[in-house]
C-alpha cells in the first residue's frame, strides 16, 4: 500500500486533475450526444471512474484514507447501477426490439 502511495505522489496532482477532467468531459459528451442506452450507461460509468480517480489521488496526496472509502462506496453504487440498468434495458429490448433512447417514447402510454 505504501509503495502505491509513493508512486501516486511522484506524479504531480495537476496531472490527475487534468486526466480526471478529460475523462469526465468525454463521459458528459457521450451521455449528451448518443442515443444508444448501453453507450450512455458506459459513459456514466466513465464519469464515475473519473471521480474515483480524483478521490484516490487527493486521498493519496493528503494521506487521508477517507477518499478511498468514498471510492469503495462509489464502486458499489456503480455496480448496482449497472445491474439495474442492464436489467431495465433487457426488458426494453424485449418489448421494443431496440435500445435506442428515442424508441422509449413509445412506452409513455
Amino acid at each position: 500500500m505504501e509503495n502505491t502511495v509513493s508512486i501516486l505522489r511522484q506524479i504531480p496532482l495537476n496531472n490527475y486533475i487534468l486526466l480526471s477532467t478529460l475523462l469526465f468531459c468525454i463521459g458528459v459528451i457521450g451521455v449528451l450526444s448518443r442515443r444508444n442506452a448501453i453507450i450512455i450507461l458506459m459513459c456514466v460509468e466513465l464519469m464515475l471512474n473519473a471521480v474515483n480517480l480524483l478521490l484516490a489521488a487527493f486521498s493519496a496526496y493528503n494521506s487521508d484514507p477517507a477518499g478511498q472509502v468514498f471510492v469503495f462506496f462509489i464502486m458499489a453504487v456503480a455496480a448496482a447501477e449497472v445491474a439495474v440498468g442492464l436489467a431495465i434495458l433487457m426488458m426494453v429490448f424485449r418489448n421494443t426490439g431496440t435500445v435506442d433512447i428515442n424508441a422509449l417514447n413509445k412506452l409513455k402510454g
